[in-house]
């Protein structure tokens, strides 16, 4: 992995020397304003310092590597897992919550929040006292039971994966995550550059938000699917909002809910609120007469019935609808609530991949306190992270994913 540092007038200005140095697979890890040292450095402007990333197999083929899956094995991770499970549940538990507090005390430093390297600097020294504290709880055991000896990188590869696995990431992600950064990792290195390693693997896998963009020609058609009492409806009002008041476009709202009239008519107050049109649609020839009608606006945004992924006749009619527009600029966000079970999500986009390619918006991170599925379903569906939301307040409770911050919470615990 290629991690380097671009110095420029503005953020934009630092990225495009990296892309045309790297190319276009670079993700951006930090940003941060820096000034000119010296007695005059006061005077000068400010710059912008940007940390990117690009695994070595991208800069020499431009494209993302594609990862070939080993016949499973019992790894050294695997083999530390089975340990310890045989620690008891609640020595685990609290120790899994001590050693999150710890990380998290570190990781969310506000005073210098741009610098990657002074938010992770004082982890070693916090680790450190973290696995000595466990030396003298295996001290203690060590005449009951005999054990191989466990030296300093093994306690904190396990220290990580258990926060991990306590945030809800899937074992074999983690595996694979804590495996790659084991390779990388180099004999006596601080126990700092591990963890730094392992941040970036997860931030490199998340990659960078696909938020909604102007087409090249004509308005944007945006269609949100999912199933009922995710949000749509709200995230729908919510993105409106932020192109109308803060980008002053030009927004039209449609919807194909016929099911729930209270779904319409929540949309349609929201309208009138932000003073723009909103239509209800019935069949797919009435989509292609409000994309004429709106032909002169930057974005058509379409509101789906929320529906049971499991019943076929409102699956056909949202598949119809979502592709009733020929030679036009569609998109799909699929909306689904990080409370949802793994298994679930990975059912429901799986009914959706059959229909069309889309990327994904989750809504109600404040209703938990675990975010590993939004790693699991983005490397699961490999679609692209776009928004998340968090509230009911309208616009204020939505941002772009934010993979820095997610991988924080994940590797830490707590709530976004």
């Amino acid at each position: 992995m290629i991690i380097k540092k671009y110095i420029a007038k503005t953020e934009a200005e630092a990225v495009d020397v990296a892309r045309k140095e790297l190319g276009t697979g670079v993700v951006i890890m930090n940003v941060r304003q820096i000034k000119k040292k010296g007695f005059f450095g006061w005077l000068s402007l400010p710059q912008v310092e940007v940390t990117v990333a690009l695994e070595e197999e991208q800069k020499e083929t431009g494209e993302p590597r594609v990862r070939v899956q080993k016949a499973p094995t019992m790894t050294a991770l695997e083999q530390l897992a089975a340990k310890q499970k045989e620690k008891e549940a609640t020595e685990s538990k609290k120790e899994i919550k001590e050693n999150r507090d710890i990380i998290m005390e570190s990781l969310n430093d506000e005073k210098n929040p741009n610098a990657l390297e002074e938010k992770l600097d004082s982890i070693e020294t916090l680790i450190k006292k973290r696995l000595e504290s466990a030396d003298i709880k295996e001290e203690k055991k060590e005449e009951e039971e005999p054990h191989e000896e466990e030296n300093e990188q093994m306690k904190l590869t396990r220290l990580l994966y258990n926060m991990m696995i306590d945030n809800e990431v899937r074992e074999k992600y983690a595996n694979q995550i804590i495996e790659e950064a084991e390779k990388a990792n180099k004999p006596n290195m601080p126990v700092d550059y591990f963890l730094t390693n392992i941040y970036q693997k997860m931030i490199l896998r998340f990659g960078q938000p696909a938020v909604i963009t102007p087409a090249e020609m004509g308005p944007r058609v945006v269609f949100f699917v999912g199933p009922t009492g995710v949000g749509k409806t709200t995230t729908i009002a919510k993105i409106a909002s932020k192109f109308c008041l803060e980008e002053k476009k030009k927004v039209a709202l449609l919807t194909a809910d016929t099911y729930r009239i209270a779904a319409a008519e929540q949309l349609r107050t929201y309208a009138n609120i932000l003073e723009i049109p909103c239509k209800i649609i019935f069949t797919p020839a009435e989509i292609e007469d409000a994309y004429r009608e709106y032909s002169d606006y930057d974005y058509i945004l379409v509101d789906t019935a929320g529906h049971s992924h499991h019943n076929e006749e409102q699956k056909n009619n949202t598949n119809i609808m979502i592709h009733a527009l020929e030679n036009v600029d569609v998109e799909v966000y699929l909306v689904l609530s990080a409370t949802t079970k793994y298994k679930d999500l990975t059912s429901i986009a799986d009914t959706y991949k059959e229909m069309t390619d889309f990327k994904i918006i989750f809504t109600k991170l404040d209703e938990t306190t675990s975010l590993g599925n939004l790693l699991n379903l983005k490397l699961y569906t490999g679609s692209e992270l776009s928004y998340v939301t968090y509230g009911q307040n309208v616009p204020e409770d939505i941002d772009r994913f934010d993979p820095q911050t997610t991988v924080k919470k994940i590797l830490g615990g707590g709530n976004i």
